[in-house]
């Protein structure tokens, strides 16, 4: 399987974060579908089905990882 470099990884997280962030307070269709866009992307460059576990995959894969922080894992409030 080829592995997405740490650099694009950090930029896909970074993007779903401040997207799920948006969405949260604005919910716009435009915003919601950025945030599946990237959702998806990051799915495939994990290798994963769903975008939790592409955050933790993600996550596991940038430099300083710990095998026990899945951090990223935040719920925000519905």
């Amino acid at each position: 399987m080829l592995m997405a470099h740490p650099a694009v990884l950090t930029n896909l997280v970074e993007q779903y974060k401040t997207l799920r962030i948006l969405h949260a307070e604005a919910g716009s269709e435009e915003v919601r579908q950025r945030m599946n866009d990237v959702a998806y992307t990051l799915c495939v460059a994990t290798g994963t089905r769903d975008v939790d576990a592409a955050l933790i995959a993600a996550r596991h894969r940038l430099p300083g990882a710990r095998a026990e922080d899945d951090s990223l894992l935040v719920t925000l409030p519905e």
